[in-house]
């Protein structure tokens, strides 16, 4: 009688290991899904991707290498890193969550910038638009040129984030963003060169009713600007909150027992 050996899952023949990648370029919790699901279709990979940490928790089999891992990442289109390997003890290790920390404040003061920037032009455009009596002889102009910069560079980060996602046929947060604001303005270009929003003398009144004033016409220049800036102002509260709550987990781990005593059968040694 022939017995038959049951065949064992690929990834029981070698051994299972586990690593921590840092996830950069993650803008909501979709691209942390995305991520996930693409590293989790690797053979012998199971993946955690956690988008509040930027960290990815991976157990992969000798099927997969680390630098695999960092590829299927990158093509997703985000940049990971693997843990540095640490050589000089706690020195080393402080050293590499240091420079972490650099990074996030850097990345802090640059929402900071944009938001600043954008707040300055964005007021005066809202208030041209939407309050008649600041409507003077080609106001609509001059709303343009406030505009123009928020939307182009104060929104640059959502512009980049959703055509990274368009090459690799998906969309994010970021691509309703982008896609929103680039109608708003693209409309406003429009009306501006070829309708009758462009001429001198061009009023616009706030309606809160629509149809209301069909015979007018209209520019969104204060939507584009209005958008992004709020936007603006949510990634950056968002992203001082991250590094302000990883900061403290850090300092709760710093006071932590750092030596262990082991007692085993019979009295500690003297």
């Amino acid at each position: 009688m022939t017995q038959h050996t049951p065949a064992q899952p690929s990834q029981a023949a070698g051994e299972r290991r586990d690593v921590e990648l840092t996830i950069r370029g993650m803008t909501c919790a979709s691209c942390a899904v995305r991520i996930e699901k693409k590293l989790n279709k690797l053979d012998g990979v199971t993946a955690s991707v956690n988008y509040a940490t930027e960290k990815a928790k991976v157990t992969y089999s000798d099927a997969v290498s680390p630098e695999q891992l960092v590829t299927t990442v990158e093509a997703t289109g985000y940049a990971a890193a693997l843990p540095v390997p640490d050589r000089a003890g706690d020195e080393g290790s402080t050293s590499v969550e240091d420079a972490g920390q650099r990074a996030k404040a850097a990345e802090d003061a640059s929402w900071w910038q944009r938001l600043v920037v954008s707040v300055v032009l964005t007021v005066p455009v809202v208030l041209l638009s939407m309050v008649p009596i600041f409507q003077f002889d080609n106001w609509q102009w001059l709303a343009l040129t406030l505009a123009s910069p928020v939307v182009v560079w104060g929104a640059l980060p959502f512009h980049r984030a959703a055509l990274t996602n368009a090459r690799h046929r998906a969309a994010t947060m970021d691509t309703l963003i982008s896609v929103g604001v680039s109608a708003a303005y693209v409309w406003s270009l429009w009306a501006l060169f070829f309708t009758d929003a462009g001429i001198t003398g061009m009023r616009m009144t706030f309606d809160l009713l629509p149809g209301s004033g069909n015979n007018q016409p209209h520019i969104y220049l204060e939507v584009a600007s209005a958008v992004t800036t709020f936007i603006l102002a949510g990634r950056y509260f968002e992203a001082r909150a991250k590094r302000q709550s990883g900061t403290a987990l850090r300092a709760l781990l710093d006071v932590g027992a750092k030596d262990v005593a082991v007692l085993r059968d019979g009295p500690p040694p003297t």
